[in-house]
Formats: structure tokens, sequence, C-alpha cells
């Protein structure tokens, strides 16, 4: 009988792609499993004055041929893929934490933003979709002043005139 001797980082990385699977076919649906490998950028929403900044974390990805920025429906939909340069070397692979594939992200808008009020610069590693104009300032309060139903607010001066008067009278 021979001996084999365990592994745990092998179990482990068994354990991790089989985790992977079952949350893809989860969220993605069985059609869409394929296509969609894990890979989920990170992302934090800023707001800058009166635009709201999507930060998108992608780094090693080339922009500029694998991400799509549009607006659709009402939606901010940023996309792209994340491609496994060394995918031919999978082998030699000792361990594998980087996620690849293909990604998708959106964000609703508020009515009437227009495409031409987005623009995304890409600067180390870190794609900023910023969304023009998308944040109203808010109103000024307004005081409204209140009435009773028996006195009309110029009879209310008259009667504190009045009271006034019959006050220092008093004193």
């Amino acid at each position: 009988m021979q001996v084999q001797r365990f592994d745990p980082f092998t179990v482990l990385a068994r354990m991790d792609r089989e985790f992977d699977e079952l949350v893809r076919r989860g969220w993605a649906g069985r059609e869409k499993s394929q296509a969609m490998a894990g890979f989920v950028p990170a992302v934090e929403m800023l707001r800058d004055g009166q635009d709201v900044v999507v930060r998108v974390e992608l780094p090693g990805i080339d922009v500029e041929r694998d991400v799509a920025i549009e607006v659709d429906k009402g939606k901010l939909v940023i996309s792209g893929e994340r491609r496994d340069e060394h995918s031919d070397q999978a082998e030699g692979v000792l361990v594998r934490e980087l996620r690849y594939g293909q990604f998708r992200r959106e964000f609703a808008l508020p009515p009437g933003v227009s495409p031409e009020q987005v623009e995304a610069t890409y600067d180390q590693g870190l794609l900023d979709v910023r969304v023009r104009a998308v944040i109203q300032p808010e109103p000024a309060t307004v005081r409204v002043p209140i009435t009773t139903a028996q006195r009309r607010p110029d009879e209310a001066k008259v009667v504190e005139g009045e009271r006034a008067k019959g006050e220092k009278a008093k004193a």
C-alpha cells in the first residue's frame, strides 16, 4: 500500500473553487455561470460637491481594451474583463488568489442624467467615473408664519400693541 501525503493547501484550493462556483451559480444563474468567472472589482462611491465619483479597483487591466462604461436606461454600467495572461501556464501555478474573468457593475442614476455628464479617468489601478451635477443643493429653510382661525395676522398685531399699552399703564 502506497502512503500519500496530505496537503491541506490542495484541499483548501479545491474548496475555494467549489465555493466560487456555488456563488456564481446562485448569483448569475446557470446560463451565466460560465461567462462570469468570479471577478468582482471593489467599488467605493464618493460625493465631491455636486458630483458623484464611482471609484473601481482595476489593477492590471488594460482599460482601453477591456473596460466599457455606458449610460443605459437610467443606469451607469461598468463592465469588462480581467484577462489571465498566464492561463497557458496553469500547471506551474502554486497559489492562485487573483480572480480573472468578466465583470459587470450597475449603479442607478437619478432621472435626467445624460451620457454627457459622465467622464472617466484611470490612474494607478483605479478607475474614477465622475457623474457631474448629480446632487442638487438643498433648498434653504423658509419659516412659514402660523395664523389661527380666530385672528388674522394683522389683528394679532393690533391686540399685541394694545396689550403693551395696557401693561405700561399698570406699571
